[in-house]
């Protein structure tokens, strides 16, 4: 099982590129950026509590992350994950094709339908819809990295025949991984994901998981869980039970501190793998 690190880049915290440098060194393979374009104020989490700075301090993800490739040379870059639904989907197409081309073929897009209805709201996004508005945009997306004259004609996406460059290098696109352990969250992992990448998750539930994607022909979707850094039984169950790659969070925090907190999980990984 591989490992990554997930986090919030902020103002206030390690700057991406040292992060990135850091990651690449101590033997990971990935790092995964969260993104909230704003918090309206009065937000809470979805649990009622309250939400840290990180949520409205945060750095735009791709442009964190082309910071953190330009200083590595191995590590996979991630969203984790990307609120399409709040985002121009032309727009995005061409950012994260040209983050995978500077980059040399490392992005993975991991994308979620959001939970802050306020947020989506001020984009301009009905709350009610957005699943659905997800299901197109992805499928836009795929459209314009694969063709070179692309259109989609759908409920909530549409545009006529049209040429966008660059195409991203990993063909037939960057892998497209699936937030969320929603029962519409499984449904577009199936019909749409290269991975599923949930926030909450049992090894009992990577096993059923796996089970019903192979029921469907599924058998290459890379499952990526949260790490439990309590112990390393955890990590065992889940990579007995399918997984492929566990994430460490990591508290966004200045630079030193970050280093420190990197050599204790660099060293339970190791052991881990040991």
């Amino acid at each position: 099982m591989k490992f990554g690190v997930s986090t919030f880049v902020t103002d206030e915290g390690i700057r991406p590129g040292a992060l990135g440098a850091a990651l690449e060194e101590r033997g990971f393979e990935s790092l995964f950026v969260a993104e909230h374009s704003h918090i309206p104020t009065g937000s809470t989490a979805p649990d009622g509590t309250e939400l840290a700075r990180a949520y409205y301090r945060a750095l735009d993800p791709l442009i964190a992350l082309t910071a953190a490739a330009a200083a590595t040379t191995r590590l996979r870059l991630g969203t984790g994950v990307l609120l399409l639904v709040q985002r121009d989907v032309i727009q995005t197409a061409k950012e994260v094709a040209s983050l995978d081309l500077l980059s040399g073929g490392r992005v993975i897009l991991a994308v979620g339908a959001g939970w802050n209805r306020t947020e989506m709201r001020d984009h301009g996004t009905d709350p009610g819809v957005r699943g659905r508005l997800l299901d197109e945009r992805l499928a836009a997306l795929k459209e314009i990295w694969t063709r070179d004259e692309a259109e989609f004609h759908g409920e909530y996406v549409r545009f006529g025949p049209m040429r966008m460059w660059p195409k991203p290098v990993q063909r037939p696109h960057p892998p497209i991984y699936i937030g969320g352990h929603s029962p519409a969250a499984l449904a577009r992992v199936a019909a749409h994901g290269d991975g599923w990448f949930p926030i909450e998750v049992t090894p009992d539930d990577v096993r059923r998981v796996r089970g019903a994607l192979a029921e469907r022909g599924r058998t290459g979707v890379v499952i990526t869980v949260p790490a439990d850094p309590a112990g390393e039984g955890t990590l065992d169950a889940y990579a007995e039970a399918g997984a492929d790659r566990a994430t460490f969070h990591l508290e966004t925090m200045p630079e030193a501190a970050t280093l420190r907190k990197l050599d204790e999980l660099a060293a339970l990984a190791a052991r881990y793998s040991g």
